[in-house]
C-alpha cells in the first residue's frame, strides 16, 4: 500500500497545542479508534527523510509540529538539529510538574533575608584604650564601618573573627571586646544574607546540605539560638521535601519509561512469534506435501526426504556449534586432551576424589576455611610483631595448600573439561594461580601492591551464599540494560571537566595568589584534566560550596556559577535516575529464581545431619534423665498440680476437675480424643465465678492476633474459646484462650488421668480451696480493671512523660541548681515505686508468662530495672556508673503510644529482613576495608609542630627518625591522624567517614600525600591515590545503597500487601485522618456564603468572589515579594523610601481587600479560616507600621512583619485557587503527612535518647573541632543541636575529633569542673564512635523510609491519574461542579447548559470545548421542559471514561444504589425522549420545513405566471427579490433552531 503524502514541516506554536486538544477531545468521542502505529522511518535517533527535502536553516532546533500520524492526538512536538543529526521528539507534559519548584525556594530566601540581613557582620572589637575617647555607645551603633581586621577576637586556629549579635542567646563577646557591625562577611564575603542573590544561594547550600554545620554556627552565634528553627525547617523538612519530590518525579519518569518499553518488547515478542508461527505452518504444509508425494512414488522420493531431514538435523548441529563460543576444532581438542579415562587406577582415583569433594562435610570445612581466612586477613595492622607476622604467613600457606588441594581434588573427580566448564571453578583456579605467583614472587621487591589480589578468596563465600548470587545477577542485568544510562553519565562527567578545564584553567594559573599565600596551586583546580575531573566528582557528591569560592577569587561569580549550576542539577539528575534504576531492579530481586549449586546443597545437606546428631544425642541423653527421675516424680504430683493453678484461670481448673469426674464415671478412657460434652466444659458455666485473663494479657498484646486465632480455628468448635464473663469486667474485648493455652490445658489432664488423680477430693478440702481460689481470683480480677482502665493508662502515660522529660534537666549546670537537683532525686524515687507498682499489678493480672511474651512489657521490665540501678548507683558510690544508663528510661515511650509502636512494628518488618543484604554490603565494605590496611598502614604518620598544629615540610623533616632528633623536639612530635588504615577497624571508620562526607577531605590528603611507612607526607605525592576513593564511592557507596533501599523497599511492599493497607506507618484512627485529609485537599471545605440582600452589597459580593478578583490578589500578594527581592543591606536612603511606599500601597491593597470582603460577607467573613488569617495578618501589618511611630521599632521588627505578610503566599496552595501544579506538587506530601509525623516522632525521641546520653558522656569533652559554645553536649538544647546536625549527615567528623581529643589540644584528664565532681576534658574514643555509628544507621533507616512514604505516594497517585478508573475523589469533584449548576438542588440540569457543565470537570471526567458532538453520541435521557438527571450524566460520563472495562458493569450498578442511598426522596420521572432522538426530531423537522418552503415558492412561481405582461415586466424582479430574501431568512431561522 502506498505511504500518505508527507506533511510539510510547521513550527510548533500555541495554535498547535490548541489544535491537538481539540483532536484529543473529537478522539473521545469516536467509538473506534484509527489503528496506527510510530512511523519507524521517524523513530528518535534516525536521520530525517529525503521526502521532506532540505531543512530550512531558521527551523534548525526550533520546535516544529510532528509529521507523525501517530502524535497527532499527543501533546508533543519535534526538534531537528539538522537533517544528518538525529531527530528528538519532546513531551510537552513531562516538565509540568518542575514549573513548581522555584516558588518555595524563594519564599523562604525571602525569610531568610529578613531574618538575618547585615547580622553576619557583627563582630567583637577590641575597645579603645584609656587615652582613646571615641567608645561605642551600643552594640550596633558605630556609625563608621570599621575595615581593621587587628583589632577583632579570633578563636584559635580560626580564619573568620568570632561573631556576635544583640539577641540574649546569641554569641557574646570575652572581656574587653563590644559587638559591632564592622568588616567583611565570613568566607572572603560569600557567607552573607545581605541580597537576594546572596541569599538564594545560602538557602541553596543548606538545602543540598554542603558544609551547613559550618553556616549554622555563624547565624546561631550572630543572631541566637532560636534561629534554629529556621534551619530546622529548611535544612531537614524542605530539603526532604524537595528530594523526594525530585526523586517522586524522576521515579515516576523512569516506570513510564520501563512500561512503553516493555509494551514495545511485548508488540515485538508476538510480532517474531506471529512469523514463527507462519514459518512453522509453511514448513508443515510443505512437509504434508512431500508425504504425500511420496505414497504416491515410494521409490523416486525417498532419497529426497532423507536428503531433506539430514539437511535439517544438519543446520540443528550447526545452530548448536554456532551458539558456542569456540570453534568445532577446539573442542575436539578438549575432548580428547582434557576428558581423562585413561585406566582403571585412574578411574577409581577419580571416583575416591568426587567421593571426597562432593562430601557435604567436605564443603563445609571449606566454607569455614574461607571464613578463617578471612579472619587472617582481617588480622593485618600496623605496627605488626613478628610473631604475629609469622603467623598469618603460615596461615597464609595453610590456605593456600588447601584450596590448591581442592582444585586439584575437583580436577580428577570432574575433568579438566568439566571443571572449566563451571564459572566458579575457573574463580577459584584464578585465586590459587595467584598465590602460587606470589609465593613464587615473594622475594621480588616492588610487588607489595600484588598482594591485594588475595582479598579475592572473600568472594569465595558468594558460591555458598544464595543472596549473594541473586543480588550479582540483578546487578548484572541492570547494568546491561542501563549501559547506555551509565555511559551518558560518564561522557556528561568527562564533558563538565574538559569544559571546566579550558574555561577556568588559565585564571587558575593566573590568579593562583588569591586562593593560595604561596601563590601554588592548592588541591582543588582546573590547570588540568585531573584536578578539573576531581573538581567535577567533588561536586557530584554534594560538595560545592568551598570550590565555588575558590572559583569566585579567580574567575569571578557570574562564569563560575552557570558552569557549577550545571554540574549540580544535570548531574544529580543523571545520578537520581541511574538509582532510582538500580533500586527498581533490587526491589524485585526476590523474585529471580535461581538454582542453587552443589556445593550449596551439600552446606545445608551437611548442616542438617549436625541438627539431626545433635538431636539424637540429645533425645538419649534427656531420655535417660526422664528414666532416672521416672520414680521421684510420682511423689511430688499434689506439689504439681497446686503449682499449675498458678498459670491458669480458675474456671480451667474447676473444669478440669469436673472433666476428671466425668472420667472417672465413664469407667477411664483417656486415651481416645475429646468428646464434645469435654469440649463444652472448657467453658465457664453460669454458676462458676467471674475468671480473670491469666495467661492472655491487655487488649494490645501483639501476640493476640484474631484474624490468625480465626484462620486456624476453621468452624471455631474446638480449638479456641472465649472467655465471656472476664471480657465483660475486666476489658472491653473478647479474651480468646489461645491454641497453646489448650494444650498445656490437654496435656496436664491427660498426665493427672493418667497419674490416677482422677479420684475426687474431700469436701473439707474442697471447700478450702474454693474459698482460697475466691479470694485469689477476686484480687487478680481487681488488678485487672486497674490496668485495664483508661484512667490508669493515661496516668502512667503521663508519668513516663514526666519522667522522661525530668532527664532534660540533668546537664553540667544540676550542681549549681540545688533546689531542683533534689526535686529531680525525690521525683526518681516516685516514678521507680509507681513503675514497680503497676509491674505489679500486671503480673498479678496477666501472669508472669503472658507478662514476659509481650515485647513492650518485656521494655518496661528492663526500664523498671534501669531506675532501680540508677537508685542504687545514687547510694553507693562504687555503683555511680550505674547511673550512666538512666537515658534508656526514654524508651518507655514507646510502649505506651500507638504511634509509635506501630513506626517500630513497621520498621522492623522492612529492616530486619534485609539482613541478608546488609551482610552482602558489609563483605564489600570489608573488602575495601583490607585492601585500605594493605595500601597505607603506617603511612598516615606526619612530623608536626605540637604549637601551631601544622606538619613540617617534607624538606626538613624526610622521616621517623629526624623527626626525633629535630633541634626543636620540644614543639615537635612524630603523631599518626586520628583517621586512619593502620587496622581494620580503624580502616572501617574512615571509609564511614568518605561514606557519609564528613572528614573525608582530610583522610583522601592524607592518603594522596603518602609517601611510605615511616616516611613524612608530601604534597600529592601520589594523586593516583583518589582512584580507591572514587571505586570506593562508586562501588562501596552508590551499589551497596541501592542494593539496601531495593530491599527495604521489597519488604515494604510486601508487609503493605499483608496488612492490606497503602500505609504501614499510620494507626487505624488515622487512616480516617488520612481519607479526610485527602478529602480535604481535593476540595475547598468552606461553606457557601449566602448572597445579601443589598443590591450595593450584592455587587461587591460579585466582585469579591469573582476569578478576575481572584487573580489580582494573587498577584499582589506574590507582588510582595518585589521590595524584599530589592532590599540589601547598606542601601541608599532613597531607596529606602521606594520600598516603604511600595510596602505601603501594598498594605493598602490588602486593607481594601479585607473591608471589601468584610462589607460582603458580613458575619460570614470570619467562618473562612484563610479570610481569618488575611485579618489578621492586616492588623498586626498596620500595628507594625504604625505603633513604631510612638513606641519605637524594638517592640515590633520590621522583619516579622514583612515576613507575615508573605506568608500569605499560601493562598496559592489553597485547591481551586492557586494553580494547579502546586497542588499536584503539594498532594503527595500533604497525603504522607500523617505517616511522617508518626515517623517524625520516633526520630525526636530516639535523638531524645542519644541527646541524654550524650549529656552524660561527653558533657565535659574540651571545646575543639567540631565541639564549641554553640555545639555541646554541655545542655540538652545544645545536645539536640548536635544531634540535629548529625542527622543531616553534617559535622559528626569534627565532634568525633574532639571526642578523640588528641594531645595536640591538650587534654587533661584531672581538670578540676566547677560545680561537679567530675574530672578531665577527655573523651572516650570507643564510646564516641558507637555513639554516632549507631545513630547515624539508626537515622538513616528512618529517613530512608520516609522517602519511601513519600515517593510511592506520589506514584500511587500518578498510577491512579493514569489508570482508566474512577476514584471517590472524582466522584466528588463531579458533584462540586454540579452544585454551581444546579443551585437549587433540583437534580437536573437544562440540556442546554450541558456542554458548560462537561468542560468545567476535572479530568477523567472534563470533556473539552468542542463537546456537543461526544454529548450527543451518548444518548441521554430527557425529562420534560428538556431537562437531564445528574445520575444519567454520571453514569454515561462514567461509562465513557471505563470504555470496555469489566469492572464498569460493577461500579456503574454502585453508584446507582450509591445514589439512591444517598438521595432517598429523588423524584421519579419518565424519560420523554433522549438527546439523540431530539436531535434527530430537530434535523427532521429542519427538512420538513424546507421541503414546504420550497412547495410554497413553487406555488407561488405558477401564480404569479398567470399576470399580465405589463406588470410582470415591471413586478416580476421586486417579488423574486422579496422571496429570495424570505428564504434566506427561513434557512437563517432553521438554522438558528437547530
Amino acid at each position: 500500500m502506498a505511504s500518505p503524502e508527507p506533511k510539510g514541516l510547521v513550527p510548533f506554536t500555541r495554535e498547535s497545542l490548541e489544535f491537538i486538544k481539540q483532536c484529543i477531545a473529537k478522539k473521545h468521542s469516536e467509538e473506534h479508534e484509527e489503528d496506527l502505529k510510530p512511523n519507524i522511518d521517524l523513530e528518535v535517533g534516525k536521520e530525517l527523510p529525503f521526502v521532506y527535502g532540505n531543512l530550512p536553516q531558521g527551523m534548525v532546533s526550533e520546535p516544529l509540529e510532528d509529521v507523525d500520524p501517530y502524535y497527532k492526538n499527543k501533546k508533543v512536538y519535534r526538534k531537528i538539529f539538522t537533517s544528518k543529526i538525529p531527530l528528538s521528539i519532546y513531551n510537552c507534559e513531562k516538565f509540568e510538574n518542575f514549573e513548581g519548584h522555584s516558588f518555595k525556594p524563594s519564599m523562604f530566601t525571602l525569610i531568610g533575608m529578613e531574618f538575618f540581613i547585615g547580622k553576619l557582620k557583627h563582630k567583637c572589637l577590641q575597645l579603645p584604650q584609656q587615652n582613646e575617647t571615641e567608645i561605642p555607645h551600643n552594640k550596633t551603633g558605630n556609625p563608621y564601618y570599621i575595615q581593621e581586621t587587628g583589632n577583632f577576637y579570633y578563636l584559635e586556629g580560626e580564619r573568620s573573627a568570632l561573631l556576635c549579635g544583640n539577641e540574649t542567646d546569641a554569641g557574646q563577646c570575652p572581656e574587653g571586646y563590644v559587638c559591632v557591625k564592622a568588616g567583611a562577611n565570613p568566607d572572603s564575603g560569600y557567607t552573607n544574607f545581605d541580597s537576594f542573590g546572596w541569599a538564594l544561594l545560602a538557602l541553596f547550600r543548606l538545602m543540598t546540605q554542603d558544609f551547613p554545620e559550618e553556616l549554622h554556627r555563624q547565624i546561631l552565634y550572630a543572631s541566637g539560638k532560636g534561629y534554629m528553627i529556621f534551619f530546622v525547617i529548611i535544612s531537614f523538612w524542605f530539603a526532604f521535601y524537595l528530594a523526594s519530590l525530585y526523586l517522586g518525579i524522576i521515579a515516576k519518569a523512569y516506570e513510564e519509561e520501563k512500561q512503553t518499553a516493555t509494551e514495545k518488547a511485548k508488540k515485538t515478542e508476538s510480532k517474531y512469534q506471529q512469523n514463527f508461527k507462519e514459518l512453522q505452518e509453511g514448513n508443515k504444509a510443505e512437509e504434508t506435501t512431500q508425504i504425500e508425494m511420496k505414497k504416491r512414488s515410494p521409490t523416486s522420493m525417498i532419497t529426497s526426504l532423507d536428503m531433506t531431514d539430514d539437511g535439517t538435523i544438519t543446520h540443528e548441529e550447526e545452530l548448536k556449534k554456532s551458539r558456542k563460543r569456540c570453534p568445532l576444532c577446539w573442542h575436539k581438542f578438549a575432548k580428547t586432551f582434557l576428558i581423562w579415562n585413561c585406566s582403571p587406577c585412574w578411574l577409581k582415583l577419580k571416583e575416591f576424589a568426587y567421593v571426597i569433594i562432593m562430601d557435604p562435610f567436605t564443603d563445609l570445612f571449606l566454607i569455614i576455611c574461607i571464613i578463617v581466612n578471612i579472619y587472617f586477613l582481617a588480622l593485618e595492622h600496623y605496627p605488626m610483631s613478628e610473631e604475629t607476622s609469622n603467623v598469618l604467613s603460615i596461615g597464609n600457606l595453610v590456605f593456600i595448600g588447601i584450596f590448591t588441594t581442592e582444585m586439584i581434588l575437583k580436577i580428577i573427580a570432574m575433568h579438566p573439561y568439566g571443571y572449566f566448564q563451571v564459572g566458579w571453578n575457573i574463580f577459584d583456579s584464578l585465586i590459587v594461580f595467584h598465590g602460587l605467583t606470589e609465593l613464587y614472587l615473594a622475594n621480588v621487591s616492588g610487588l607489595a601492591t600484588f598482594r591485594i589480589f588475595r582479598l579475592l578468596r572473600i568472594f569465595k563465600l558468594g558460591k555458598y551464599w544464595p543472596t549473594f548470587k541473586i543480588l550479582m545477577l540483578t546487578l548484572n542485568k541492570s547494568l546491561v540494560a542501563l549501559k547506555n544510562m551509565v555511559l551518558l553519565l560518564f561522557i556528561f562527567t568527562f564533558f563538565s571537566a574538559v569544559v571546566g578545564q579550558k574555561l577556568f584553567g588559565f585564571y587558575y594559573r593566573k590568579n593562583v595568589c588569591n586562593i593560595d599565600e604561596d601563590c601554588l596551586p592548592p588541591r582543588w583546580h582546573m590547570v588540568d584534566f585531573i584536578h578539573s575531573y576531581l573538581i567535577v566528582f567533588r561536586i557530584l557528591c554534594g560538595e560545592w560550596i568551598e570550590t565555588l569560592w575558590d572559583c569566585f577569587k579567580v574567575a569571578g561569580q557570574f562564569s563560575c556559577i552557570p558552569f557549577y549550576m550545571m554540574v549540580i542539577l544535570i548531574g544529580n539528575l543523571l545520578i537520581f535516575y541511574l538509582f532510582l534504576a538500580l533500586v527498581s531492579s533490587f526491589s524485585l530481586y526476590k523474585t529471580e529464581t535461581t538454582e542453587e549449586n552443589d556445593e550449596a546443597k551439600n552446606l545445608q545437606r551437611a548442616v542438617a545431619r549436625i541438627k539431626k546428631g545433635i538431636n539424637y544425642v540429645l533425645s538419649k541423653i534427656l531420655c535417660k534423665k526422664q528414666n532416672t527421675l521416672k520414680e521421684t516424680t510420682d511423689n511430688a504430683k499434689d506439689k504439681h498440680v497446686k503449682e499449675n493453678i498458678s498459670d491458669h484461670t480458675l474456671s480451667e481448673l474447676s473444669n478440669t476437675q469436673d472433666s476428671f469426674g466425668d472420667k472417672e464415671k465413664s469407667g477411664g478412657t483417656e486415651k481416645n480424643t475429646m468428646t464434645e460434652n469435654e469440649s463444652l466444659s472448657l467453658m465457664p458455666s453460669p454458676s462458676v465465678s467471674e475468671t480473670v485473663p491469666i495467661a492472655s494479657g491487655e487488649s494490645d498484646i501483639e501476640n493476640l492476633d484474631n484474624k490468625e486465632i480465626q484462620s486456624k480455628s476453621g468452624d471455631g468448635s474446638s480449638k479456641e474459646k472465649i472467655k465471656q464473663s472476664s471480657s465483660s469486667e475486666c476489658s472491653t474485648v473478647d479474651i480468646v484462650i489461645s491454641e497453646e493455652e489448650e494444650m498445656v490445658y490437654e496435656h496436664e489432664k491427660s498426665k493427672h488421668l493418667k497419674k490416677g488423680y482422677g479420684q475426687r477430693s474431700s469436701l473439707g478440702q474442697i471447700s478450702r480451696q474454693s474459698k482460697k481460689g475466691t479470694i485469689w481470683k477476686n484480687i487478680r480480677k481487681t488488678c485487672c480493671k486497674i490496668v485495664e482502665s483508661s484512667f490508669f493508662k493515661c496516668f502512667i502515660g503521663l508519668v513516663t512523660l514526666v519522667s522522661t522529660g525530668a532527664l532534660a534537666f540533668e546537664d553540667i549546670y544540676i550542681g549549681r541548681r540545688k533546689t531542683i537537683k533534689i526535686l529531680l532525686e525525690y521525683a526518681d524515687m516516685i516514678f521507680t515505686y509507681i513503675f514497680i507498682l503497676e509491674m505489679l499489678l500486671k503480673w498479678m493480672a496477666y501472669g508472669f508468662k503472658a507478662y514476659f511474651k509481650n515485647g513492650w512489657y518485656r521494655l518496661d521490665f528492663m526500664v523498671v530495672i534501669v531506675f532501680c540501678l540508677s537508685l542504687l548507683g545514687k547510694s553507693q558510690d562504687g555503683l555511680k556508673p550505674l547511673t550512666s544508663f538512666k537515658f534508656l528510661r526514654a524508651l518507655r515511650v514507646l510502649s505506651q503510644f500507638e504511634r509509635m509502636k506501630v513506626v517500630v512494628r513497621a520498621l522492623i518488618k522492612t529492616t530486619l529482613p534485609t539482613l541478608n543484604v546488609f551482610l552482602v554490603c558489609l563483605m564489600i565494605w570489608l573488602t575495601f576495608s583490607i585492601m585500605g590496611v594493605d595500601i597505607f598502614a603506617g603511612t598516615f604518620y606526619t612530623c608536626i609542630n605540637t604549637t601551631s598544629g601544622e606538619n613540617l615540610p617534607v624538606s626538613q623533616i624526610r622521616n621517623e627518625s629526624e623527626c626525633e632528633n629535630f633541634i626543636a623536639n620540644r614543639s615537635v612530635s612524630w603523631e599518626n591522624r586520628v583517621m586512619n588504615f593502620d587496622n581494620v577497624g580503624n580502616s572501617f571508620l574512615s571509609l564511614f567517614q568518605v561514606a557519609t562526607f564528613n572528614g573525608w577531605m582530610d583522610v583522601m590528603y592524607a592518603a594522596v600525600d603518602s609517601v611510605g611507612v615511616n616516611r613524612q607526607p608530601k604534597f600529592e605525592n601520589s594523586v593516583s591515590m583518589y582512584c580507591y576513593f572514587v571505586i570506593f564511592i562508586i562501588i562501596g557507596l552508590f551499589l551497596p545503597l541501592s542494593m539496601l533501599i531495593g530491599a527495604i523497599i521489597a519488604n515494604f511492599n510486601k508487609h503493605k500487601i499483608k496488612i492490606r493497607s497503602s500505609n504501614i506507618f499510620i494507626t487505624a484512627q488515622q487512616k480516617k485522618q488520612y481519607r479526610a485529609l485527602k478529602r480535604l485537599m481535593y476540595e475547598d471545605p468552606q461553606k457557601p456564603i449566602p448572597l445579601p440582600g443589598n443590591k450595593f452589597q450584592g455587587l461587591i459580593y460579585d466582585l469579591v468572589t469573582s476569578q478576575v478578583f481572584n487573580i489580582i490578589i494573587m498577584i499582589l500578594i506574590c507582588c510582595q515579594a518585589i521590595p524584599i527581592m530589592l532590599e540589601s543591606d547598606e542601601q541608599s536612603s532613597n531607596m529606602d523610601i521606594a520600598l516603604y511606599w511600595i510596602n505601603l500601597i501594598l498594605l493598602i491593597l490588602y486593607t481594601g481587600e479585607c473591608v471589601l470582603k468584610l462589607i460582603a460577607f458580613h458575619c460570614y467573613y470570619f467562618t473562612i479560616g484563610w479570610n481569618v488569617f488575611d485579618f489578621m495578618v492586616v492588623i498586626l501589618s498596620l500595628t507594625g507600621e504604625f505603633l513604631p511611630m510612638m513606641v519605637g521599632s524594638y517592640l515590633v521588627p520590621p522583619s516579622l512583619m514583612q515576613v507575615m505578610r508573605l506568608l500569605r503566599m499560601i493562598h496559592i496552595l489553597r485547591p481551586g485557587k492557586g494553580p494547579k501544579v502546586f497542588h499536584n506538587l503539594m498532594l503527595p506530601l500533604m497525603l504522607s503527612l500523617p505517616a511522617l509525623l508518626n515517623i517524625s516522632l520516633l526520630i525526636f525521641l530516639i535523638m531524645f535518647v542519644y541527646a541524654i546520653c550524650g549529656m552524660h558522656n561527653f558533657a565535659y569533652v574540651k571545646k575543639v573541632a567540631g565541639l564549641n559554645d554553640v555545639s555541646n553536649f554541655e545542655t540538652f538544647g545544645s545536645s539536640l543541636l548536635c544531634l540535629f546536625q548529625v542527622t543531616i549527615f553534617a559535622g559528626w567528623d569534627g565532634m568525633l575529633f574532639a571526642i578523640f581529643n588528641s594531645k595536640w589540644y591538650g587534654c587533661d584528664p584531672n581538670k578540676i569542673n566547677p560545680g561537679t565532681q567530675v574530672r578531665g576534658d577527655c573523651g572516650n574514643p570507643l564510646v564516641g564512635v558507637i555513639y554516632f555509628v549507631s545513630y547515624i544507621v539508626l537515622s538513616w533507616v528512618i529517613i530512608v523510609n520516609m522517602y519511601i512514604v513519600v515517593v510511592l505516594e506520589f506514584l500511587n497517585i500518578a498510577s491512579k491519574k493514569k489508570a482508566k478508573t474512577l476514584s471517590e475523589d472524582d466522584f466528588r469533584k463531579f458533584f462540586q461542579v454540579w452544585k454551581r449548576f444546579d443551585p437549587d438542588r433540583t437534580q437536573y440540569i437544562d440540556s442546554s447548559k450541558l456542554s458548560d457543565f462537561a468542560a468545567a470537570l476535572d479530568p477523567p471526567l472534563f470533556m473539552a470545548k468542542p463537546n456537543k458532538g461526544q454529548l450527543l453520541a451518548m444518548d441521554l435521557p430527557m425529562a420534560v421542559g428538556d431537562r437531564i438527571h445528574c445520575l444519567d450524566i454520571l453514569l454515561a460520563f462514567t461509562k465513557r471514561v471505563m470504555g470496555k472495562d469489566g469492572r464498569m458493569e460493577k461500579v456503574l450498578s454502585e453508584i446507582e444504589s450509591g445514589f439512591v442511598l444517598a438521595n432517598p426522596f429523588k423524584i421519579t420521572y419518565e424519560p420523554i425522549t433522549t438527546t439523540l432522538k431530539r436531535k434527530q426530531e430537530a434535523v427532521s423537522a429542519t427538512i420538513i420545513q424546507r421541503a414546504y418552503k420550497n412547495y410554497r415558492l413553487r406555488q407561488h412561481d405558477k401564480n404569479t405566471s398567470d399576470i399580465h405582461i405589463i406588470d410582470s415586466d415591471t413586478e416580476a424582479p421586486t417579488a423574486k427579490e422579496d422571496a429570495f430574501f424570505h428564504k434566506v431568512e427561513e434557512n437563517a431561522a432553521i438554522q438558528s433552531k437547530i
